[in-house]
C-alpha cells in the first residue's frame, strides 16, 4: 500500500477517524488512550539501524528505544509451534493496494503476499533475496530508472512465474484513478512513464518521467499477480475473497472465515525461501475489551496494553513481557487563524508559549513508563537521519512570561475576571473534547488551567466521537487536538500535504500562496531525497515561525504486552512496534 505520510487525523481518544486520503481502518489500540490507530506507509533512504530495544520495555519512564519488537536472529529461534494474534476485523476489502482496504488488510496480506522489499525500523529499504536478485536506481538520459530482477524461483502460487508483469500489472493499477482502478494512492506509480521486459522476463525496467527523488516509493509493500489486470478483479475480485493462488511466499492461507472474522496461514510447501519457523499462525477479530481477556486467558499471544488500566491488567502475569516503542505518530494541537480570536499571529504564538508540553507528556503517559525525545517535526522523527527539532528552531519555548507580553502587544488587556479583553470582546476559544476518557479529559483541563495563566479562557466543550469526522472538516471548533499518523518516512516528500495552503490535514488557516510557491520550486525541484529531506527540515521551522497555526506536542508510545520468547513481533506494515519496519513473516518465532 502505498499511502501518503500523513494519512489521516484521528481524534483523540475517540473512536472516530477522519479520512482525509487513502484507506480506511483500525489498528490494533496501542497508543495511550486505547485509541484505534492508523498507518500505512512506505520506507526511507540513509542509514539501517537495529531498533536497539530495552530489556523487556522495563525502562521507568527513563526514555524509551524507538523500535522494541525482541528482534532475534534465526538461529535463536526454535522450529515450530502456534502464534494466535487478535486484530480489529477482517475487513471486506481484502486488496491491500484498494483504498477502501485497511491496515488490517495489509497485515493480513503480508503473511500470504510476496514481500518483495522489507524495512528497517528507520523506514531503509532493501530488497528481499528470495524474490529479488536485483532492486536498483540510476538515472539514464535525465530519467531515473528502477530495475528489478526476480530470482528463477520466484513464483506465484498458481504456478505462474513472478517476472516483469507483475511489475506492470501494479503500476498499472496504482498509477491513476482514471482508468477505473480504486487504488490507495497514486503518489509514485503516477510519476511512471514505462514499464517494460528487460533481457529476460525476470527482469523489470521502469522508467520515470524525469528524475525522482523518491525511486523507492513505488512497489514497497508488495506487487500484485498479473491476473489482477482489470478495475473489477482489483476493486471487487477481493471482497470477502483472499484469492490465495494468487499469493506467493512462506505462508498459504489455511483457513479463511470472514462471518467470524478468522484467519489462519499453515507453511507454503512452494516457498523456495528460508523456511518459516511457525507450524500455524492465525488472526481472529475482536474488540479491545474482548482482546485483553483472551490474553489473559492464553487464547492469544500478544495484546496491545496502551492503557494504565490494561497494563494494570497484565502485571501480575507470569511469562509475559511488555514492550514500549515509540508510535510513527504525532499528537497535536492546532488553531483556527480564521476565526477573529486567533486572525493575529502573536495571540496564536502566545497560546502555544503558554502550552507546558512536558505536563502533557506526565498526563498522557502516566502509569507508562515512557518517555521519549521531543517530537518537534511533523517531517521526521526523532529516531530518522537528518531529524532537528523545528519547535526549537522557531524559538518556541514554554513562556508564561513571554506569551503575555506578546498578548499586551496585540492589545489584549488583562480583565479582572483574568480574561483578557479587545473591543469588548473576551479572548474566549472553544476546545472541543470528542472523548469521555479521563486522561483526555485531564489534558485538556491542563491546556485548559496553562491557557488561564496567559488570561486566554478555554471552554471545553464536550461532544459525541461520531462529530468529529464532520466536525473537523468543517472546522467547527476554535482550538482542536488529534492525532497524525505516518505511513512511511519519506518526510519531505509529503510536505506540502501538510504546509500547502489546500492541505485537507492542517486547516489552521495559515497556509498560504507565499508558502506554495516555496514548496513547489525550493523544495520539490530538489533532485535528491536528501537535498530535498534538508530543506523541508530548514523550511518546517521557518513556517513555524511565519504561522503559528499548528505544532506537534508528542509521539506516544505502541506498548503491547507478549508471551515471553515470542520474537520478531509485528512484522507486517503499519503495526507500531518496529515503527518503519517490516519483516521478513518467516523470522517471526519463538525463542529456542
Amino acid at each position: 500500500m502505498k499511502q501518503p505520510k500523513l494519512l489521516r487525523a484521528v481524534a483523540l481518544s475517540a473512536a472516530a477517524l477522519l479520512a482525509l486520503s487513502a484507506c480506511a481502518s483500525d489498528e490494533p489500540t496501542d497508543d495511550t488512550t486505547g485509541e484505534p490507530q492508523e498507518t500505512t506507509g512506505t520506507s526511507a533512504e540513509e542509514t539501517p539501524t537495529d531498533g536497539a530495544t530495552t530489556e523487556g520495555g522495563t525502562n521507568e519512564g527513563e526514555g524509551v528505544a524507538a523500535a522494541d519488537y525482541n528482534a532475534q536472529p534465526r538461529e535463536n529461534l526454535e522450529q515450530g509451534g502456534v502464534v494466535n494474534f487478535p486484530i480489529n476485523e477482517i475487513p471486506a476489502q481484502l486488496n491491500a493496494f484498494n483504498s477502501d482496504g485497511s491496515a488490517d488488510t495489509a497485515r493480513i496480506a503480508a503473511w500470504y503476499m510476496p514481500q518483495i522489499l522489507l524495512q528497517e525500523p528507520d523506514g531503509t529499504p532493501y530488497k528481499h533475496d528470495a524474490y529479488l536478485d536485483e532492486w536498483s536506481n540510476e538515472i539514464v538520459d535525465g530519467n531515473t530508472v528502477l530495475t528489478f530482477t526476480f530470482t528463477e524461483e520466484a513464483t506465484w502460487n498458481d504456478g505462474t512465474a513472478m517476472d516483469w508483469t507483475a511489475i506492470d500489472a501494479t503500476w498499472k493499477a496504482n498509477r491513476s484513478n482514471d482508468e477505473g482502478f480504486n487504488p490507495n494512492a497514486t503518489d509514485g506509480y503516477k510519476a511512471i512513464a514505462s514499464v517494460e521486459q528487460g533481457d529476460t522476463p525476470k527482469t523489470a525496467i521502469v522508467t520515470f518521467d524525469g528524475e525522482f527523488a523518491w525511486p523507492q516509493m513505488p512497489f514497497l509493500t508488495g506487487i500484485l499477480h498479473p491476473a489482477v489486470n482489470t478495475p473489477e478483479i482489483f476493486n471487487e475480485g477481493f471482497i470477502d475473497e483472499l484469492h490465495p493462488e494468487w499469493g506467493a511466499g512462506p505462508y498459504k492461507v489455511k483457513e479463511f472465515d470472514p462471518n467470524t472474522d478468522f484467519v489462519s496461514f499453515e507453511p507454503n510447501e512452494l516457498w523456495w525461501g528460508d523456511e518459516p519457523m511457525l507450524d500455524e499462525v492465525t488472526f481472529t477479530g475482536m474488540e479491545a475489551s474482548a482482546s485483553i481477556n483472551a490474553f489473559l486467558n492464553g487464547e492469544i499471544d500478544m495484546v496491545g496494553t496502551g492503557t494504565k488500566d490494561r497494563l494494570a491488567q497484565v502485571a501480575d502475569m507470569e511469562g509475559v513481557v511488555t514492550y514500549r516503542a515509540q508510535q510513527t505518530a504525532n499528537t497535536l494541537i492546532q488553531v483556527d487563524a480564521d476565526k477573529p480570536m486567533f486572525s493575529d499571529i502573536n495571540v496564536r504564538k502566545a497560546f502555544f508559549m503558554a502550552i507546558n508540553i512536558e505536563q502533557q507528556k506526565q498526563i498522557a503517559w502516566n502509569g507508562l513508563d515512557y518517555n521519549e525525545d521531543p517530537a518537534g517535526s511533523f517531517t521526521l522523527f526523532s529516531f530518522q537521519p537528518g531529524y532537528s527539532n523545528s519547535l526549537e528552531n522557531a524559538g518556541l519555548s514554554f513562556d508564561v512570561e513571554g506569551a503575555n507580553a506578546l498578548l499586551d502587544e496585540a492589545g489584549w488587556t488583562m480583565g479582572d475576571d483574568g480574561i483578557r479583553e479587545k473591543d469588548g470582546e473576551k479572548l474566549s476559544v472553544v476546545f472541543p473534547l470528542f472523548s469521555d476518557d479521563p486522561t483526555q479529559e485531564a489534558l485538556y483541563k491542563s491546556i485548559q488551567a496553562q491557557q488561564k495563566a496567559v488570561g486566554i479562557d478555554v471552554v471545553i466543550d464536550t461532544r459525541s466521537s461520531a462529530d468529529f469526522s464532520n466536525d473537523y472538516t468543517t472546522k467547527n471548533w476554535d482550538i482542536v487536538s488529534l492525532r497524525f499518523t505516518s505511513s512511511d518516512p519519506f518526510g519531505a516528500a509529503w510536505f506540502c500535504q501538510l504546509y500547502c495552503s489546500d492541505s485537507g490535514l492542517n486547516l489552521s488557516g495559515t497556509g498560504s500562496p507565499e508558502i506554495d510557491e516555496r514548496i513547489h520550486n525550493e523544495l520539490e525541484t530538489l533532485p535528491t531525497a536528501e537535498e530535498q529531506t534538508a530543506k523541508a527540515m530548514e523550511m518546517e521551522a521557518e513556517i513555524f515561525a511565519e504561522t503559528w497555526g499548528i505544532i506537534p506536542l508528542y509521539n506516544g508510545p505502541s506498548i503491547s504486552t507478549a508471551k515471553e520468547g515470542l520474537a520478531n513481533l509485528t512484522p507486517e506494515p503499519y503495526v507500531g512496534l518496529d515503527l518503519f519496519g517490516v519483516q521478513p513473516v518467516e523470522n517471526v518465532g519463538w525463542e529456542a
